[in-house]
């Protein structure tokens, strides 16, 4: 199966600077987004030092020994993003200016017709087939916990004043728990990625039209998509990358 693939990151307009990072390594099938936390320049020390460990990481491992299977994509996955962890955890010290600082990660692994995802905090995966969008991850936060509970409706959530915070990132505490999924892969499958500046500013009808009316463009689909936030106010920095399958 062929994938195609475009990642857009921008800073939106309220912001003053971007604190998200993404990467797509088509050579690998590696495609990932971050969202750091803790204010300027920490954040966006956080969520460079995941995306580069994640890119090294899962590249060394792929070296003379391509990943023959989920399995082997989970492992390499969940490794990756414990020595993220670690490296964040390890850059806080000495920095009083850094104390507080994560990110959070979604990350895909594409194989031949499957795809495994990873994610740790509220970044997340769409996957759109045969024009119906499905949300694959379920937030690590404190307004989707609330949701779970029946505390608060999708509706409440979705502009709720704490649904920025999350319950798990990367560098907040020594371990680090992903929940890791595994998705087959369709002809005319397209998969989204994205930091919660999408998705706070669209709602899910409106992300599918989008990804719809793109019709396998995955370049058409992220400027649509970041277009679209901005339009709505851009509160965020926002960051989509949008992987197809032919």
């Amino acid at each position: 199966m062929k994938l195609r693939a475009y990642g857009l990151s921008d800073v939106g307009r309220v912001r003053d600077s971007n604190e998200d990072q993404f990467l797509v390594d088509e050579g690998v099938g590696l495609y990932a987004v971050a969202d750091g936390m803790g204010g300027h320049a920490a954040g966006e020390i956080a969520s460079e030092i995941a995306i580069r460990t994640l890119a090294d990481s899962v590249r060394k491992a792929s070296e003379g020994a391509p990943t023959a299977g989920s399995a082997e994509a989970r492992e390499s996955l969940e490794q990756a993003l414990a020595s993220a962890n670690r490296l964040i955890c390890e850059s806080t010290a000495g920095h009083d200016e850094r104390r507080g600082m994560g990110t959070t990660v979604v990350a895909l692994l594409a194989l031949h017709d499957r795809a495994v995802i990873a994610h740790v905090g509220d970044s997340r995966a769409y996957l759109l087939r045969d024009g119906k969008l499905r949300l694959l991850t379920s937030d690590h936060s404190w307004v989707n916990e609330q949701v779970r509970m029946g505390i608060l409706s999708p509706s409440d959530a979705h502009r709720h004043p704490m649904r920025n915070v999350v319950t798990r990132a990367l560098g907040t505490r020594g371990d680090v728990h992903p929940d890791v999924l595994d998705e087959p892969l369709k002809p005319r499958d397209a998969l989204l990625l994205c930091s919660d500046g999408l998705n706070v500013m669209l709602g899910d009808d409106r992300i599918r039209d989008i990804l719809v009316a793109a019709n396998g463009d995955p370049e058409k689909a992220c400027r649509t998509l970041v277009d679209a936030a901005n339009e709505e106010g851009g509160d965020d920095n926002t960051t989509v990358i949008v992987v197809t399958a032919a």
